[in-house]
This record gives C-alpha cells, sequence and structure tokens, in this order.
C-alpha cells in the first residue's frame, strides 16, 4: 500500500482518529486477517457472523499493526473510528486509486461475469505480467471479487503499481456498478451471462443487466470487450457511452477477435487465434474446452493493450491454472486423474466440467464424477439439480458420487434417466463419499469433484491430490 498517515485515513473513510497521532503512517498491508499482520500494517476490523475483527484488534497491533479500521474507539489501540468498517474500506480503496491515477498512468482491467472470470484474470495476469516490473502490477489469486475482496486487492497498490487486473462478482442488482465505483476500470470485460445465484436475482435477465454494469462503470473514453457468443452480452453494447470503445470476441465471423477451427483433443482445445487479419495458433494447458472463451477474453483486453498477437498466443499456450480448485488436473502415482473444479458450481459451469469429464475419460478410461450442492439456485434448485443428474448418464459417466442433501436430486435425475443401475450413490457427507472411493477408486479413472464452495467439497478434492504424493 502507499504510505497514508492517520489522518489522510480518517479523511478518506469519513473517519475519527482515536488514540493515535494524526501523523503516524500506515506503511504496510491492508489486512482483514489478524494473522496476516506485517509491521506498519492497516487492520480492519471487520464485523462477521462468528467472529468481530475488534476482538482481535489489539493483538493485531501487540504483532505491529500501526492503526485500526473500527466501527467503536478501543483501548489502548491506535483506530481511525468509522460508521461502517466495509464501507469505509471501500472508500479507502477510491482515494488510493485516485490519488495514484494523479500521479502515474495506473490501467484498471476488470472481468466479471456469471462464470469463467478468475480464470480470465489469471490468463490476464499471465499477458500482462511480463510487460511490466514484478512490483508494477496487481493480480489477486483466488477470487477476491466482492466488496472486502476487491478494496483489499486495490489497496495492494505502491507508489511502482501501473497495472491492476481485478474480478467483479455480483450477488445482487447494484453490486457491479457499487464495484466499477470504487475502481472505475480502464477496460471492462463481461465474459457471459448464467444462471449462477438466480435464486438471489430472481431471473437471468436480472443477472443480465447486473453484469452490464460494467459496461457503465468504465472510465470516460474506456473500453468494453463483450462476448460475441453470448447474446446477452453482447446485447450490453447498446448500454456504452458513445465515448466507450466496444471490443467483441468470440467464434462467430462478426466477432473482432475470434478462434477459428477449435478441436478438443483429451479436454483441452487448440485452435487459431484471429486478430484482424493476423492469426496465430494456441494450444492451451488448461482442461476445458469452456477455456476457449476465457482465452478469447484475456487475448482481446491484451492486444487492446498493446501485445502482439504472436506474443498473445504464446503466453496463453504456456498458461497453467493460477488459482486453486478450478479444472486442476492431478496425475497421481496409482493411475488416477483428479479433476479439482470444486471451488465453485452453477449450472453451466456443472455442464461444462462433465463434458470435461466425458472426453478426458473416453472409452478407455472409467469415468468419476463427485458432485456437491449447487447453491443459490432458489426455486429452480430441484430441477437444475435433477438436469445434471440426467447429464450425468447422457454423458456415460461410469460412477456418480452425489454428497449431501443439497445435491440429492442429481442423484434423482441419474435414476429416473434410465436404467443405469448402481452406478449412482448418494451419500449423506465427505465422510461417507470418501470411504466409498477409497474403496472404488483405481488405477485408470479419471474422477472429477465439483461443488458450491459452501458445501466444504473441496476438502476430499485436497485429499484426493495430497494422495498423489
Amino acid at each position: 500500500m502507499i504510505e497514508l498517515t492517520a489522518a489522510e485515513v480518517a479523511e478518506a473513510t469519513g473517519g475519527t482518529p482515536a488514540g493515535v497521532d494524526p501523523g503516524a503512517t500506515v506503511s504496510g498491508p491492508v489486512v482483514v486477517d489478524s494473522r496476516r499482520v506485517e509491521p506498519g500494517a492497516l487492520f480492519v476490523a471487520l464485523p462477521g457472523e462468528h467472529v468481530d475483527g475488534h476482538d482481535f484488534a489489539a493483538g493485531a497491533v501487540a504483532q505491529g499493526a500501526s492503526l485500526v479500521l473500527a466501527a467503536r474507539p478501543l483501548d489502548g489501540v491506535p483506530c481511525v473510528v468509522v460508521a461502517d468498517v466495509q464501507v469505509a474500506l471501500g472508500e479507502l480503496a477510491r482515494v488510493v486509486l485516485e490519488r495514484l491515477r494523479a500521479r502515474s498512468e495506473v490501467r484498471v482491467v476488470a472481468v466479471t461475469g456469471s462464470m469463467g472470470k478468475t480464470t480470465t484474470k489469471d490468463l490476464l495476469g499471465g499477458l500482462l505480467a511480463p510487460e511490466v516490473d514484478a512490483d508494477a502490477i496487481v493480480v489477486p489469486t483466488g477470487s477476491f471479487n466482492n466488496e472486502i475482496g476487491l478494496p483489499l486487492t486495490v489497496l495492494r497498490a505502491t507508489d511502482r503499481t501501473r497495472l491492476m487486473v481485478l474480478e467483479m462478482g455480483a450477488d445482487r442488482p447494484g453490486n457491479i456498478a457499487d464495484l466499477t465505483r470504487l475502481a472505475p476500470p480502464d477496460v471492462g470485460v463481461v465474459l457471459a451471462v448464467g444462471t449462477a445465484h438466480v435464486g438471489v436475482f430472481g431471473d437471468v435477465e436480472t443477472i443480465a443487466r447486473t453484469k452490464g454494469e460494467m459496461v457503465e462503470g468504465v472510465r470516460d473514453g474506456g473500453t468494453v470487450v463483450l462476448n460475441a457468443d453470448d447474446s446477452r452480452v453482447a446485447a450490453m453494447a447498446a448500454r456504452a457511452a458513445e465515448e466507450t470503445q466496444v471490443v467483441t470476441f468470440g467464434t462467430i465471423s462478426a466477432a473482432q477477435v475470434r478462434a477459428r477451427d477449435v478441436v478438443v483433443d483429451g479436454g483441452r482445445a487448440r485452435f487459431t487465434l484471429f486478430v484482424g487479419e493476423e492469426s496465430a495458433p494456441v494450444a492451451l494447458r488448461l482442461v476445458g474446452a469452456h477455456h476457449v472463451t476465457n482465452a478469447l477474453a484475456a487475448a482481446t483486453v491484451a492486444v487492446r493493450l498493446g501485445l502482439p498477437v504472436d506474443a498473445v498466443a504464446e503466453r496463453l499456450s504456456a498458461a497453467t491454472p493460477a488459482s486453486p480448485h478450478r479444472m486442476a488436473v492431478t496425475e497421481r502415482p496409482d493411475g488416477v486423474t483428479v479433476v479439482d473444479d470444486s471451488y465453485n458450481a452453477n449450472p453451466d459451469s456443472m455442464r461444462a466440467a462433465l463434458r470435461t469429464l466425458a472426453v478426458m475419460a473416453g472409452r478407455t478410461r472409467r469415468s468419476v464424477a463427485v458432485l456437491g450442492e449447487m447453491r443459490e439456485l432458489g426455486e429452480g434448485a430441484r430441477t437444475e439439480h435433477d438436469a445434471i443428474g440426467r447429464l450425468a448418464v447422457r454423458l456415460n459417466v461410469k460412477r456418480l458420487v452425489v454428497v449431501g442433501e443439497g445435491a440429492y436430486h442429481i442423484h434423482e435425475g441419474a435414476q429416473q434417466e434410465g436404467s443405469w443401475g448402481e452406478e449412482s450413490v448418494f451419500v449423506p457427507d465427505l465422510a461417507t463419499a470418501r470411504e466409498v472411493l477409497a474403496a472404488e477408486l483405481t488405477g485408470g479413472d479419471v474422477v472429477l469433484v465439483k461443488a458450491s464452495n459452501g458445501s466444504g467439497l473441496w476438502r476430499l478434492a485436497d485429499e484426493l491430490v495430497e494422495a498423489a504424493g
């Protein structure tokens, strides 16, 4: 973080210094976890459902934090007291970014969409990092994409920062507008509109309107990058201001950046990247045909920022998963292949993962799908889970292990789809799933683990991967 005094933090957040010299400086990172405190840090005492950051404030200061952002004065703790700690965190990020932009050119790229955000953000990091010094680019690991994660990412910036790659998620209307206000992007990307969080939004059209807030949130004279293959995303071009440039990507001929001659071999896609009359071959190391969309989005941004097409293709072909639990493939010594896609799940990403599993297994290996609940689907949850079970049967997945009550209707759908015998099993918890897999997995099996993060199925994926030694 750039160095700030307690008085400057107070001014940015609308807060009041309490028990601190206004000239005291914050020179370390901004953290919400007291275990991550370093000397000079700003500790943000967020209230939580199960724990309250204020309870850890004194310990954070003892570990070296120079200031605490708090909702109330704390005895013996140097604080800036604010009305709402989370809102204040966002305002601090907004002000810091404004100051950085006033001093030097700092470009912000932001990515949103119902799926693929984190992978696209990671691909962009790999494409753009070689163009700047290591300390001049900020790219978060994982999904720091909400009202807490995004400000924390912005506040990693220093006076040397020249480029930020941000991820913007949404679980309610207005989320993207809020995030683009905190960090207005120079380039905003919309990947796809799907059914993630539909239980909260109510319908897909509301999701589309929310994702489209990215188009309206780019800076004056900025660029929006839209997926021409998704009709709802393509229609967002109408929401762009007159001075905003719209650039499209996709597999259709009308896309300005496009993939042609797409071939999927062993779950990995190859294609020819076309930008105008220029072209270059791309052979992705990422597993899943759906990564063509993510790669095209990243390529479009990179070319827009001045990278040559051949360099973009070369770096895309070298990219490997950078964030955990996202189609990460591990080959175990016993011959079992683990495909860990357990970070999150919605109907669209679940279908894509199952199709990838079927392709990877082919005709010679046994496909095993370990599936948990897809959350926040609302009234359509039963239907969507049922449809996934039926798809597993149609894809000829050889063994289906459905974990947890919330996912039961996957098992029910598989049974209803046809005479599939004992191939599908429902288990109530991770412990039972662990027992089933320990007894059944054998060399040559390809195992997919996928569910919404809150189901905890990622723990089982970690265990399966750790068995690789």
